[in-house]
């Protein structure tokens, strides 16, 4: 791993990056700077300095600490323990996770878009890959105490996010969330990889073969330990395996047609697992 990790450095400076800016792309931010852009002859220099400050502030972050455990770290420590009776959830994953909109203060409010009044904890990271999840997940995970964990992952290893990787190596860091979080109580929800056509920031992966594989193996894997699975696959995946226009405007992010099919999903999912004694 630890080679896979060094050697996959250099990738992501260049790749994750590409990731970055897709996930923020379909915001108002960005869309903003366009709009400007048509208008304002200044913008394209200004749009170009303010996307080079984020590739070196990016780059300066894998460097130093390349799982990212600062985005969360102070948030983590002063996280309050549950309340008696609390059935917190947190849901772990890359950019999926992350524009999730239920993003509020804990304990969420009555008005969020999605899981309203809820006890769940959103700790996704945009662009990252399951090694990368594994080395945050007691921080961001366990430390939290919940009663579940969701985990969303695994796109942006196909993707090679962090340097080439192989099935085997995502499903291994995979089942050591799974197995951290068991040794510590906390039940498991594994969701199967969203469908993806093509990355656009890294074209040509033909990816949909190795998602299905991905999942078929997640599947039985959860069936055999007792975890949870989610699969969002089939409920989303378009004829060319892929997401559909109408459920996401990159073909790998959800808008908020492709949230309100995962949304009931993962909360079946969560239910059954809380019921596990």
């Amino acid at each position: 791993m630890t080679r896979m990790v060094c050697n996959g450095t250099r990738m992501v400076r260049f790749v994750a990056i590409g990731c970055v800016v897709i996930v923020f792309s379909g915001l108002a931010a960005l869309g903003q700077t366009s709009a400007n852009a048509t208008t304002n002859p200044q913008a394209p220099a200004k749009a170009e300095q303010t996307s080079a400050q984020q590739k070196n502030a990016h780059e300066e972050q894998l460097l130093t600490d390349w799982p990212d455990l600062a985005k969360f770290g102070e948030a983590d420590a002063a996280f309050p323990p549950p309340a008696p009776g609390e059935k917190r959830v947190v849901f772990m994953g890359d950019s999926i996770t992350e524009i999730w909109p239920f993003h509020a203060p804990y304990p969420l409010a009555a008005d969020s878009e999605f899981f309203p009044g809820k006890p769940y904890i959103n700790r996704g990271i945009s662009g990252q890959t399951t090694p990368q999840m594994l080395v945050r997940f007691r921080q961001d995970v366990i430390d939290l105490h919940p009663k579940v964990v969701v985990i969303l992952a695994g796109t942006n290893d196909v993707a090679g996010n962090t340097g080439p990787t192989t099935p085997s190596a995502i499903e291994d860091n995979l089942m050591s969330m799974s197995d951290l979080a068991h040794a510590n109580g906390v039940q498991v929800v594994l969701c199967s990889i969203l469908p993806a056509y093509d990355y656009p920031w890294r074209p040509g992966l033909e990816p949909s073969p190795k998602i299905i594989a991905l999942n078929q193996w997640m599947k039985s894997y959860a069936a055999e330990k007792g975890d949870v699975y989610v699969d969002y696959y089939a409920a989303m995946v378009d004829a060319r395996g892929g997401l559909p226009p109408a459920l996401s405007k990159d073909g790998v992010h959800p808008n908020k047609a492709g949230f309100e099919i995962m949304a009931p999903l993962v909360e079946a999912g969560i239910a059954k697992a809380l019921a596990k004694p």
